[in-house]
């Protein structure tokens, strides 16, 4: 093995050496910066893979038990992660995942002398081939070690083997929210107590300093649900406004300022208000099915949030009118029309958010974003159905038509999930290889 991941790493440095050569970074053309910087990417994944073993035997023979003669402590260092994290000049974050994933990749002794496969080798099979970075593995390896008390070691195997290959190539935000998604999915009984002790430990502090009034809070989904979404409903239009107004007229205020001025309205309205009124047609989307609507056993996903809640807490947030305990298609309500209707309805977005999440590209949340006719309603008369359409905020609406992306809707039927691909122009990527969007880049089903 030491030898195929030396072998990898200078494969890796053959590879930044083709692309970058001897020239500076300003000589570079965008296509070869792209390469180069995948040609990096791959280049610190097989080094940290390489590493990562030799991390593991550090922290080894440098545990507690060993007093004076551990390795670090003879190095000058209380902890093995601290001799790691000098000599390397990373963080002590980094050097912990370093070592977390060299203990979790790396084989195995019985107490009979016999070698063992690694503690979780599917993780360690993506770490060794370049695909899978140490903070994705560590994030990985630390989910899997929560869970398992609690699952079976069939499932929890098939579950590693399907998030190692779905984790390359996500990111930091991505890789959360799938992670967040798996172990709802794995560990379903665990979604109430996490959410009990959420609660529990919900804060907001206040203090006055340096002439600014410094706020800071914590709290359950449950909780943070009707906030984010008055919140994030009046930053959304004025963001809407923004997509239609000149210049002149064009709010110039950051996201975080709308929020900060928005949540001050809110409270300044309020002094004076007897019934406080939002000010904002919004409303909260959760997502469950009829049966845990109506035993309250289970968990559920808010629109906007990665993280699930309990059953029982949606049927709570479900006696308000501003919340919709989401079961599509009720109410022999249209969700196809064809080109009868122009414009997607609010019942299609609703039913395009269970497949896209939010911005099938980008993963904006869905209030940021609008239904986009995967073929022009005018000029390729597009029809004005699900298949025909897909959540999009604006940036990622603009790239579509201005860099020449192409949609395609896979929707095999049967009850099977839909799938939503992007398709790079050949610019970006000469194979014009599909890219996963939506909900689908993060459904386990192990």
């Amino acid at each position: 093995m030491k030898n195929l991941l030396l072998d990898r790493i200078a494969e890796a440095l053959d590879a930044l050496d083709a692309v970058v050569g001897e020239r500076a970074a300003e000589a570079l053309t965008p296509g070869e910066l792209v390469q180069a910087n995948a040609a990096f990417g791959a280049l610190k994944r097989r080094v940290d893979a390489a590493f990562a073993p030799l991390a593991a035997e550090i922290a080894r023979q440098s545990r507690a038990e060993l007093g004076k003669d551990s390795l670090a402590k003879k190095q000058g260092f209380r902890t093995p992660v601290a001799l790691i994290q000098t000599t390397t000049g990373s963080s002590v974050g980094e050097a912990m995942k370093l070592v977390q994933v060299g203990e979790a990749t790396a084989p195995r002794m019985s107490l009979t002398g016999e070698t063992l496969p690694a503690k979780h080798p599917a993780v360690a099979d993506g770490v060794a081939a370049g695909d899978l970075g140490v903070t994705a593995a560590a994030a990985i390896v630390s989910l899997l070690d929560r869970v398992a008390p609690r699952v079976e070691p069939d499932r929890l195997d098939a579950a590693e083997r399907e998030l190692a290959a779905m984790a390359p190539g996500l990111r930091a935000d991505e890789l959360s929210r799938m992670l967040a998604r798996a172990e709802a999915h794995l560990d379903p009984d665990g979604v109430e107590p996490r959410h009990e002790q959420a609660r529990a430990e919900r804060s907001l502090t206040f203090q006055e300093r340096d002439g600014r009034f410094h706020f800071q809070g914590v709290c359950d989904l449950e909780s943070a649900a009707p906030i984010r979404a008055v919140v994030e409903g009046i930053v959304t239009g004025v963001l809407h406004r923004n997509e239609h107004a000149d210049d002149a007229e064009r709010d110039q205020r950051s996201v975080k300022q709308m929020r900060l001025d928005a949540l001050a309205e809110l409270c300044a309205h309020a002094l004076g208000c007897d019934t406080v009124a939002t000010g904002v047609t919004t409303t909260v989307v959760v997502r469950m099915t009829l049966e845990q609507l109506e035993s309250g056993v289970g968990a559920a996903s808010v629109d906007g949030f990665d993280a699930p809640i309990p059953a029982g807490a949606v049927r709570r947030m479900a006696a308000d009118a501003q919340v919709i305990p989401c079961v599509l298609g009720g109410g022999s309500e249209i969700l196809d029309w064809g080109r009868a209707k122009r414009l997607f309805t609010p019942a299609q977005k609703l039913a395009l958010v269970e497949r896209d999440g939010g911005c099938a590209r980008c993963g904006a949340p869905p209030e940021r974003t609008q239904v986009h006719h995967i073929d022009w309603w005018k000029r390729d008369r597009g029809r004005t159905d699900l298949a025909r359409g897909a959540l999009l905020c604006t940036p990622c609406h603009h790239a579509v038509h201005d860099d020449g992306w192409e949609i395609r809707v896979d929707d095999p039927g049967a009850g099977t999930p839909a799938k939503v691909w992007f398709i790079p122009p050949q610019w970006i990527d000469p194979t014009r290889t599909p890219r996963l969007g939506g909900n689908a880049r993060y459904a386990l089903t192990a």
